[in-house]
């Protein structure tokens, strides 16, 4: 096959691993190759997950300011749950996060409102008091689903796709998120 520009690989980012390649494979490529795509895919990703990953500037600053004000941070991504461990791990990032939701964790990934849902039980959270981070539609459509407020970020991997789905607040830098957090 001849190759996909990072631009067009970047806009299959999302609905997790699966869909990723089969958009990446096209409409014409049998369930065989699709599931030998993706076991490749996610081989080759958990042994190099982490080699060009960094924060994104302002991160740090914002979550430890965050953690400072004793605010429960979770991560709810698409991806495998083990990997999503090993990138929080890797970025020394896991004493910031009570816990880390992967795309495996529940038998339905984003946008279905589950993994908030569950991230408000455990937090005795509401709604109201709960803020849903992301960089694509479908984090925005995630916090839509669970009637939480959505805050999407410039920087990231689909941040055009924000034009289509609005989120209540827009960030172009992490530690602009903090008086919007604080204030709950």
């Amino acid at each position: 096959m001849d190759p996909l520009s990072d631009q067009l690989v970047s806009s299959y980012v999302g609905n997790g691993a699966p869909t990723l390649i089969r958009r990446a494979l096209g409409p014409g490529a049998s369930d065989e190759l699709i599931a030998r795509g993706l076991e490749y895919f996610l081989r080759y990703y958990t042994e190099h997950m982490l080699d060009k990953t960094a924060l994104y500037p302002g991160v740090q600053q914002a979550l430890d300011e965050l953690q400072a004000a004793h605010v429960p941070m979770a991560v709810l991504t698409n991806k495998p749950t083990a990997n999503s461990h090993a990138i929080v791990q890797g970025l020394a990032l896991a004493p910031y996060f009570f816990r880390v939701y992967g795309g495996d964790s529940f038998a339905v990934k984003k946008p279905d409102p589950v993994g908030i849902n569950s991230l408000m039980l455990e937090t005795k959270s509401t709604p109201a008091t709960t803020l849903m981070v992301g960089d694509s539609q479908v984090d925005i459509k995630t916090a839509r689903n669970a009637g939480v407020q959505a805050c999407g970020v410039t920087f990231g991997l689909q941040p055009e796709s924000l034009i289509t789905e609005p989120p209540d607040i827009l960030i172009g830098d992490m530690r602009e998120l903090i008086p919007h957090v604080l204030k709950h």
